[in-house]
């Protein structure tokens, strides 16, 4: 099976690149600002199946460039799923816990009411519409705190300060759940593969890791399998101001996706290990 990926510097993209069978796309050959771009590239390509993996992802940088934003995470991946439906192909877009307002604690089922607190949010619940809209084979599926050893992201980010500081604030009033991309890399695979064997698949799912934790929680974590020395101070988010509201609650129901597809939620704290082990953290 032939996928085109969109993205090839992003933590996903890296991840999907190490496949068989995988092309993937950056900016220089598909820029998601020009959205009709995109489409031609499917058409021309001829995939299998196409996996969106690139995005914009600056969630406090898009309250000042919700436009950009709008057309890269809404419309971009509408015409890509347009181009897909036109030639019979399944499409697999990622969103974002953040299409939802993060009240209440219950985990968030795919079909509940959407209300992004934040102008990322809006983009990503703008893509997820317009995917629907296209009328093709296709899969939204919604993540949440995505880690992996490529390019920027808190674990990351945790063992560079954790190893210069000896104390750390973190919030512990945001409750989710880490995905390690390698994880969620399989999954857009598997969910493509099914795709073009039954469409009747496509919809809205969720895919998170397990259990769920605080960023507070998953930096003690990372502290004590990397063996950092670094205690950690839980503070409420409002002790740390940003420019884009953040969601309390980032729980995901992830329970359709292991019943239609047969994929568990993974568990994150074996990814981090992985994670470790190929940042050289860890033997």
């Amino acid at each position: 099976m032939t996928i085109l990926v969109f993205g090839k510097t992003g933590q996903l993209a890296r991840e999907l690149a190490a496949y068989d069978n995988v092309t993937c796309l950056g900016r220089d050959q598909a820029d998601l600002s020009h959205p009709a771009a995109c489409a031609a590239a499917i058409r021309q390509a001829q995939p299998q199946a196409v996996i969106n993996a690139a995005a914009y992802t600056a969630v406090d940088k898009a309250e000042e460039e919700e436009a950009l934003a709008t057309v890269i995470n809404g419309a971009a991946p509408g015409a890509m799923a347009a181009a897909c439906a036109e030639i019979g192909i399944p499409f697999v877009t990622l969103s974002t816990d953040y299409v939802f307002d993060g009240s209440g604690e219950a985990p968030w089922q795919p079909g509940e009411a959407t209300a992004p607190l934040n102008a990322y949010g809006r983009s990503k619940l703008a893509g997820e519409d317009a995917v629907r809209a296209a009328g093709g084979t296709y899969a939204v599926l919604r993540t949440s705190w995505v880690v992996s050893c490529h390019g920027n992201n808190f674990v990351k980010t945790m063992l560079r300060l954790g190893k210069d500081r000896e104390r750390l604030t973190i919030v512990a009033d945001q409750i989710g759940a880490p995905t390690p991309a390698r994880d969620i890399a399989a999954a857009c695979l598997e969910i493509a593969r099914q795709l073009q064997q039954d469409p009747g698949k496509s919809g809205t799912y969720h895919f998170a890791g397990a259990p769920q934790t605080s960023w507070a929680g998953f930096a003690r974590e990372i502290f004590a399998r990397a063996g950092v020395d670094c205690a950690v101070e839980d503070i409420p988010t409002a002790e740390y101001p940003a420019p884009a509201a953040r969601p309390l609650n980032s729980r995901l129901d992830c329970a359709a996706l292991e019943t239609v597809f047969g994929i568990p939620q993974p568990d994150w704290r074996l990814g981090l290990d992985d994670i470790l082990k190929d940042l050289g953290e860890v033997a």
